[in-house]
């Protein structure tokens, strides 16, 4: 299953279960082309947030039994029957997803923390539930795994998101450490710009290393699966370090040699 640019979808590796594809696809290609709704082209925003309703129209139909002629929301809607998947979590994502169309700015920390809970939270939340195994702590630490993978998304993407007129950056801690959005708009990366990433980072990593326990909690492929996730997003934020916090010139790449670094610390993570 390719996954190209809907990052908040961390499962993509033959290492999930066979007889999860089914329904992690269905799920992906809703959110996927959601994504593409609110992100791609050049449609209005009302065209946008239009289309993004529709979508939620669709899953009125499934919460009340029906079956969607589109085959995109057929197969959802059978996939959300089988797996008694909650359609709440389907809807976080679309509201997430119109919220990027018309907010661009986020006061503070929990402010950003509230987008993670619609645009990644629900995706762990429904993947704890394909793998039955969707308890209360379970779903507290794949809540702070998946906001950390979305936070450390948008540390290493502040070019990336400028350009798209938005930044997630928090507004309080712009003020607190002197950057104004001119120089990031600059790609200006002096000692303040590093204070602020350096102390976003940090929460980030504190966030992840906190819901990690997870990892190693599930079982088999779907565990080995997540510890690499976990170490995927605990390297990006090594490589925004090693970069001294300049992510205009050098956004974070995985490479192959941090592959093989994610696999002998998975390997490292369950033997501890």
């Amino acid at each position: 299953m390719p996954v190209d640019h809907y990052e908040n979808f961390p499962v993509a590796s033959v290492l999930l279960p066979r007889r999860l594809r089914e329904p992690v696809e269905a799920i992906y290609a809703f959110a996927r082309s959601a994504d593409d709704i609110a992100d791609e082209g050049y449609a209005t925003n009302e065209a946008r947030l239009a289309g993004l309703a529709a979508y939620q129209r669709e899953l009125d139909v499934i919460e009340a039994g029906g079956t969607p002629s589109d085959a995109m929301f057929s197969r959802l809607a059978r996939n959300v029957r089988e797996w008694s998947l909650p359609i709440q979590l389907l809807r976080d994502l679309l509201d997430a997803f119109a919220q990027d169309v018309v907010k661009k700015r986020y006061a503070d920390f929990p402010d950003v923390l509230d987008y993670c809970r619609r645009s990644a939270n629900p995706v762990g939340r429904l993947l704890l539930h394909l793998y039955g195994e969707a308890t209360p702590e379970n779903l507290r630490r794949s809540d702070l795994i998946c906001s950390a993978l979305q936070i450390i998304n948008f540390w290493q993407d502040v070019g990336v998101d400028w350009a798209k007129d938005r930044v997630y950056l928090p507004q309080d801690s712009l003020v607190r450490f002197g950057v104004s959005e001119a120089q990031i708009a600059a790609g200006t990366v002096d000692a303040a710009f590093r204070a602020l990433m350096q102390h976003e980072v940090q929460r980030a990593r504190a966030m992840m290393l906190e819901g990690a326990p997870l990892a190693t909690a599930l079982p088999g492929r779907v565990g080995w699966e997540l510890r690499l996730v976990v170490q995927g997003g605990l390297r990006i934020l090594e490589q925004i370090e090693a970069a001294d916090y300049d992510v205009f010139k050098h956004r974070p790449v995985l490479g192959k040699l941090d592959w093989l670094r994610l696999v002998l610390r998975a390997i490292r993570m369950n033997r501890q």
